[in-house]
């Protein structure tokens, strides 16, 4: 296949910046959904972002590798990051104006000028697209999760435990949460067949608000624990020699990828209804420092309370299933405050999974011009038909790390590749510099097109060898 002449492929890609589709009629880009504010686009960007990942494996991460000495690394890795990846994706969707099968398809076409390349592109697309699917299946089930422990926190069965390892055990259990599952991909697809400015834009300008001043009010309370202090010692004092452990840097850079969202899929997919006037460059900014002080304040819940009582800072779905629940039980009030923490987790899952459901329903409205209610039934069938046989803890868990270590980060280098390199040159740049009043420098080509492309192959790489590296 033959590169075309790079006049000619810079005529494709002005096409596509005033928003027609090279090779054809375009895409009913006039009907297309788009976010009325960019503040509502930032909210949408930070509630795909804050998951409860934030919650269970930041304060696990911190706590055991280097205390605040493990934020060096960390904010390192989401400064690199954030100015290279979060950009990109947002980037690459305003620009095509579609998901990553639309995106990749017409990064092709730019490139090699005819409808087969433009058909591999969509092929190409098809896995982040499905990983974000398969993911967000996944994910799902620990919504139910979540949800259950909700109603057992307002109904006062969560506090009358006397065994929290067995009453999660039953829970996480084969067919264990059916209703509860259920209920929580009704509340998602609910609000996302409203579509992006009617729904996915209005929840997140409320979740996302109050998931942070919920979080605030624990930390607070946590803060008048009696030893809670030891916890904020563990938490907050620098242990240095972390830093000459290689392990540090590695789990480093996978938290900051994971909890960006950089997987080719939905930021791209967000981006994709993004005005032309809206400077991606601070909304990535401002991204990427909501995010990281949603993990700081749970980390001043989570670790403080944990060393409150005695208990064992452990990593992934037990600190808040089994622990933190433990925790609860014996705080004064502590019913009120479980309720709190578990209205917070539900809504930073449900505004995860909108952005996760998104990209496959975007590819079927785009894909095959399906309306969006019928798009959503179909991806709500799917994950129901799908996630009804994960519930099982055990099932979830290898579900996820499967989609985490070997897709996830394809899609995002893939969708790096596409925007970066299959994209004439300068066209990334100058994507990203639309809304802006003061141009990039020239790091930009440099950081995007060589070291965030050779850091998520990396990310491959390690996470393959590490068995899961976020």
């Amino acid at each position: 296949m033959a590169v075309r002449d790079d006049n000619l492929v810079a005529e494709e890609a002005q096409a596509i910046e005033v928003g027609s589709e090279p090779g054809g009629a375009p895409e009913g880009r006039g009907q297309r959904d788009s976010w009325a504010t960019k503040g509502g686009f930032i909210l949408a960007c930070v509630g795909s972002a804050v998951g409860m990942a934030n919650i269970w494996l930041f304060p696990y991460r911190v706590a055991q590798l280097g205390g605040a000495a493990f934020l060096i690394p960390y904010l390192i890795f989401v400064l690199l990051l954030g100015f290279t990846g979060v950009i990109g994706e947002m980037s690459f969707g305003r620009a095509t104006g579609a998901g990553p099968m639309g995106a990749f398809a017409k990064a092709m076409e730019m490139r090699f000028g005819s409808r087969a390349s433009a058909t591999a592109g969509k092929v190409i697309g098809l896995i982040p697209t499905l990983g974000s699917l398969a993911i967000a299946i996944g994910y799902a089930v620990v919504l139910g999760w979540a949800c259950n422990y909700l109603v057992a926190s307002l109904d006062g069965e969560l506090m009358a435990q006397t065994d929290m390892g067995a009453f999660f055990g039953a829970i996480a259990s084969d067919f264990g949460n059916v209703g509860f599952h259920l209920l929580g991909l009704a509340i998602t697809f609910g609000i996302m067949i409203l579509g992006i400015s009617r729904g996915i834009e209005r929840v997140n300008k409320v979740l996302m608000p109050t998931f942070f001043v919920l979080f605030v009010i624990i930390a607070i309370r946590v803060a008048t624990l009696p030893g809670a202090a030891a916890g904020y010692e563990y938490l907050l004092v620098p242990r240095w020699e972390a830093l000459l452990n290689p392990t540090t840097w590695v789990y480093a850079l996978g938290q900051a990828f994971f909890s960006l969202s950089l997987a080719g899929c939905g930021t791209l997919v967000y981006g994709s209804y993004l005005k032309k006037d809206v400077d991606v460059v601070s909304s990535a900014r401002n991204v990427a420092i909501f995010d990281t002080i949603a993990g700081l304040v749970a980390a001043c819940v989570v670790v403080p309370g944990v060393f409150a009582f005695g208990l064992d800072v452990s990593s992934g779905p037990p600190l808040l299933f089994i622990t933190l629940a433990q925790v609860f039980q014996e705080m004064p009030f502590g019913n009120i405050f479980a309720i709190i923490l578990f209205v917070a987790v539900v809504f930073a899952a449900i505004t995860s999974l909108m952005n996760l459901f998104e990209a496959p329903v975007e590819a079927l409205q785009a894909q095959l011009g399906l309306p969006r209610a019928a798009s959503v039934g179909i991806v709500a069938i799917a994950a129901v038909a799908v996630g009804l046989f994960l519930e099982g803890g055990s099932t979830v868990s290898a579900w996820m790390d499967v989609i985490s270590i070997y897709v996830i980060p394809v899609g995002a280098f893939l969708a790096a590749l596409m925007f970066f390199w299959v994209c004439p040159r300068g066209f990334a740049k100058k994507q990203a510099e639309l809304g802006r009043t003061k141009p990039l420098g020239r790091w930009f080509d440099f950081m995007t097109r060589y070291v965030f492309v050779i850091i998520t192959a990396i990310v491959i790489v390690l996470g393959i060898f590490y068995g899961g590296i976020g």
